[in-house]
């Protein structure tokens, strides 16, 4: 098992850390938890999301421990000021879809960000723009299409079994969305 998933585990830990020797600890503690917890696995085909979230809490964990654990950044301007702050990886997708709804065409922008950002239905952002709510699902399912058409063209995702994404990686070193540029 350490041959098979330490590497990965490794990489995906540093990502979200950013200290080699914390990652190190921290992948220490997984395989721990890994051991311990191991008899309870219900079903083996699911080992590698398991993983993952023994992974994913034992950051989490790590982050609360530390009193380290980062600030959600709300979707405005301050994402562009906060550059220094080490992003984990979904704040760092977020940051990539907030660029990519800015350059979505007016209409679905307007409906993406109340129906995902504000929470609104269907029915009240129907009765806000005066559309019918079957042209806001419409134009709902045309704007998360358009964004995910963009952010599979940026990056390289990994999900678990249950379609979370795990981990992901850039395709281009500048791409135009992103604000970390790899180096």
């Amino acid at each position: 098992m350490w041959d098979e998933f330490s590497g990965p585990l490794r990489r995906y830990i540093i990502k979200r850390v950013g200290s080699a020797e914390d990652a190190e600890d921290i992948l220490q503690e997984v395989f721990l938890k890994i051991h311990n917890n191991l008899k309870n696995l219900e079903d083996e085909k699911k080992i590698h999301a398991w993983i993952y979230t023994i992974t994913r809490n034992t950051i989490t964990d790590y982050y609360r421990k530390n009193s380290r654990m980062p600030e959600l950044i709300e979707l405005d301007e301050n994402i562009s000021e906060n550059r220094s702050l080490e992003l984990t990886a979904n704040l760092e997708i977020a940051a990539c879809l907030q660029e990519m709804i800015k350059v979505l065409p007016e209409k679905y922008q307007e409906v993406i960000l109340l129906s995902e950002f504000e929470k609104l239905s269907h029915k009240e952002i129907g009765e806000k723009l005066g559309i019918s709510v079957s042209g806001v699902k419409s134009r709902v399912q045309r704007g998360r299409k358009m964004l995910k058409e963009m952010l599979l063209g940026c990056c390289q995702l990994e999900f678990d079994s249950l379609g979370h994404v795990i981990d992901y990686e850039h395709k281009e070193k500048n791409c135009k969305f992103c604000k970390k540029k790899d180096a």
